[in-house]
């Protein structure tokens, strides 16, 4: 089993992408990168511990690439903005890849390479590949969001402007 840190805006929105695929074995919503130990949420959205919302991606790697994990990653949020995700603002929802070893430092930064060329945005993709530091779990009740609250989450995706703004660069290939 392999792990995948990535962060996007807001964690409720990168888990149900993943949990779709073959492969995925857990996808735990939490914080990730900061400097303070087992942050609390509202800690985080203060934006002074230094944590990004992120999630946790325990996968088999005989299943699912690491590349193949990036690759929908990028289509669950904007890569060309880090001041933030849509109506999202502050360091705690800006994106980053949390790479555990070179390898996947590799991979991340020839994906971003690959999606720059592709030119599919306009701006040039901004999210950093940072070295893994830490990852704590989020509360219960953020975990699965999309499954406790559907209503409430597919209303979320949408006003935010994430839905239309995947919709656009990408088709109807995540939600």
């Amino acid at each position: 089993m392999a792990i995948a840190t990535l962060a996007g805006g807001c964690f409720w929105c990168m888990v149900k992408p993943f949990h779709q695929f073959d492969g995925i074995n857990q996808v735990v919503s939490g914080y990730s990168g900061g400097f303070v130990e087992n942050p609390t949420y509202e800690a985080v959205c203060s934006n002074t511990t230094g944590h990004r919302e992120a999630v946790q991606i325990d996968f088999d790697e005989e299943k699912i690439s690491y590349e193949a994990l990036l690759k929908i990653y990028f289509k669950t949020f904007d890569p060309t903005d880090n001041q933030g995700q849509f109506y999202d603002r502050g360091e705690s929802y800006t994106p980053a890849i949390f790479v555990h070893n070179s390898e996947q430092q590799q991979i991340a930064n020839q994906v971003i390479d690959d999606i720059n060329q592709s030119q599919v945005f306009t701006k040039p993709v901004v999210t950093p590949v940072i070295p893994y530091r830490n990852f704590y779990p989020a509360e219960a009740y953020h975990q699965d969001y999309y499954q406790k609250a559907p209503d409430h989450y597919a209303a979320y995706q949408e006003r935010s402007g994430r839905k239309g703004f995947i919709q656009a660069h990408w088709g109807d290939s995540n939600d």
